[in-house]
């Protein structure tokens, strides 16, 4: 057993007596309650559990915790600001009305928000190759589409 420290959403954070090779993401959800980030397929296939690590999209169900020693860590509850601010992907996915069922929702954010960090006036070439990664069940694509060309329009208004 050992002790993980790790930087998610700004706050350092140390848990203590976790195996070094438990996934990030139930570090995240049974250690430190962060439930937003959901157990989807457990091998990386579906982007359920797509976190940011250094800014980076990455399926927190295939990185060890140790693995994320001394990153920064980002999950949907931190995408907010700390006024409770949403961040402009989450306001677009609110306004186009994006989730039928929402379980996928959490990563799809985390995917898109990453991508509009990276690129901020995507092509939907862009979107479909960024999204790639982040399975829908309902098939929501052309909402989550709509909605990141939304929140990129915004970001360039700011």
């Amino acid at each position: 057993m050992a002790t993980v420290r790790l930087n998610v959403n700004g706050q350092n954070r140390v848990v203590e007596d976790v195996d070094a090779q438990t996934p990030l993401l139930w570090v995240l959800r049974d250690s430190l309650g962060l439930v937003g980030t959901k157990y989807g397929c457990g091998v990386a296939q579906c982007g359920a559990c797509t976190v940011h690590m250094n800014g980076n999209p990455v399926r927190s169900c295939q990185i060890p915790a140790a693995a994320a020693s001394g990153a920064a860590i980002t999950t949907v509850e931190g995408l907010a600001k700390a006024d409770g601010t949403l961040h402009v992907v989450q306001q677009a996915w609110m306004e186009h009305d994006v989730p039928q069922c929402g379980y996928c929702q959490a990563g799809q954010m985390m995917s898109a928000s990453a991508l509009l960090a990276q690129n901020p006036k995507p092509t939907d070439a862009d979107i479909d190759a960024a999204m790639a990664g982040n399975l829908c069940r309902c098939g929501t694509y052309h909402r989550i589409r709509k909605a990141i060309h939304s929140a990129a329009a915004k970001l360039q208004k700011a």
